[in-house]
């Protein structure tokens, strides 16, 4: 099937049927998962054996899902006029959300394992600023989800629909997902919680409290398969291109995301060197993109993320890190924070520097995990120093860069009073004349 037209799409239209399908499975998935939990927390459902249990959660989300899935693709419809995007919503209620072109920051496509089993996609669009930014479309076929993005796109940067399929991208890089296991596997997150659930099993063994030990290896095991679902599911096959108007990030194994970083909505990068990486020369490149509603590492199972780069050698992240920040780099005048101010780090106070130049702000601290922030001049919002009693007496206070919520903290932490006064006016100033 060809994608939609321009002029089929003015006119309005549901999305695909199969939507009630995909939210069906959805449910029956959520009401398995909490029923598991449920049986292994020792609760159950009256005389219901497990297995029953779950058939019957299983079938009564599947059915629930599928009617409220049916009835929510029943009363919405989505128009396209010159002005705006329009999605009308509703059965006893009616909701008509309305998005301007100019608010529209990025459309991102996401295939939740369910969809893309289905040939569906969700069409997610980011608007400027404000609370419930993200407005979704569940669920389109993905060359209309595609035709759809485009058409948006090109209306937002009051530009002709364009008759190719897609942008045209150059790939700059493609992370080998044998290279996200070995990252993931020497990530000290996860050598603890394997560590600890070992830990657990061999004292329960050892002593014979099997019962009592359960309540500590559920959550372990919990947070194991937290941390492979985020680091390894999530970011399998990454691969960042470069295209007009951003670089595209598509990724996943099970569930497909594509996302873009546009250039101009960069607000900041983190550069992330876990404690065991460094010993290889590996970062994590991790950024802050104005308009984008997300939370630390990942939202939702395939919502738009912080990640920029999962894992990558320095040479590499640099050259991503220009791509966005042309002309930025670590390499600035420094100022360390003084070894009076051990009290608040025993021993990170020797990590803790800032520093910048006519480009960029640059904040870095942490000795388990180093993280160095980098804020472009422009992207500055405000600068706050900060002073607690016992930085009065230790003669030490602390610079805040402020930047949009996200993983990026340009901090400079108890530094020399005077020096972390001077370099807040020196940024004020830095600021105001990038922003001119």
């Amino acid at each position: 099937m060809a994608p939609v037209s321009e002029e089929a799409v003015t006119r309005g239209q549901r999305t695909h049927p199969l939507t009630a399908v995909v939210q069906g499975a959805l449910f029956a998935t959520a009401a398995a998962v909490g029923l598991v939990s449920t049986i292994l927390n020792g609760d159950g459902w009256g005389n219901l054996g497990p297995a029953l249990s779950l058939l019957v959660a299983v079938v009564g989300g599947l059915a629930l899902g599928m009617l409220a899935g049916y009835v929510s693709w029943r009363f919405t419809r989505y128009v396209i006029d010159g002005t705006e995007l329009r999605i009308d919503s509703g059965v006893l209620t009616k909701s008509s959300r309305r998005i301007p072109y100019e608010r529209i920051q990025s459309v991102d496509i996401a295939e939740p394992l369910v969809a893309r089993v289905l040939g569906l996609a969700e069409l997610r669009i980011e608007m400027a600023g404000g609370k419930n930014s993200r407005t979704s479309l569940k669920f389109l076929r993905l060359d209309d989800a595609q035709a759809l993005r485009r058409i948006l796109l090109s209306r937002a940067h009051g530009e002709a629909v364009s008759e190719a399929p897609d942008e045209q991208r150059s790939i700059i890089t493609k992370v080998a997902p044998e290279r996200v296991v070995i990252g993931t596997l020497l990530s000290l997150d996860f050598l603890f919680a394997a560590v600890g659930s070992v830990a657990l099993i061999v004292s329960a063994i050892w002593f014979g409290g099997i019962v009592v030990a359960l309540g500590g290896i559920i959550p372990m095991a919990t947070w194991l398969a937290q941390i492979v679902a985020q680091r390894v599911l999530q970011q399998w096959d990454f691969t960042l291109s470069r295209g007009e108007r951003g670089l595209r990030i598509e990724r996943g194994l099970l569930s497909r995301t594509s996302q873009t970083i546009p250039y101009d909505r960069v607000q900041g990068i983190a550069i992330k060197e876990p404690f065991v990486w460094r010993r290889f020369g590996w970062q994590r490149l991790e950024v802050d993109v104005a308009g984008y509603a997300s939370s630390p590492d990942e939202q939702e199972n395939g919502g738009a993320s912080s990640i920029l780069l999962p894992i990558a050698d320095r040479a590499l992240a640099a050259a991503v890190i220009a791509e966005l920040m042309p002309r930025a780099s670590v390499d600035v005048p420094r100022t360390h924070a003084p070894r009076r101010s051990w009290p608040f780090a025993p021993i990170g106070w020797r990590f803790r520097w800032i520093g910048a130049d006519e480009v960029s702000f640059v904040a870095h601290e942490g000795w388990v995990q180093q993280i160095t922030s980098i804020v472009p001049h422009p992207r500055t919002q405000s600068v706050e120093l900060r002073q607690g009693p016992l930085q009065r007496l230790r003669r030490v206070a602390t610079i805040e860069v402020h930047t949009p919520k996200g993983p990026v903290n340009a901090d400079g932490r108890s530094l020399d009073q005077a020096d972390a006064r001077a370099m807040m006016l020196s940024q004020l100033d830095r600021a105001r004349a990038a922003r001119r």
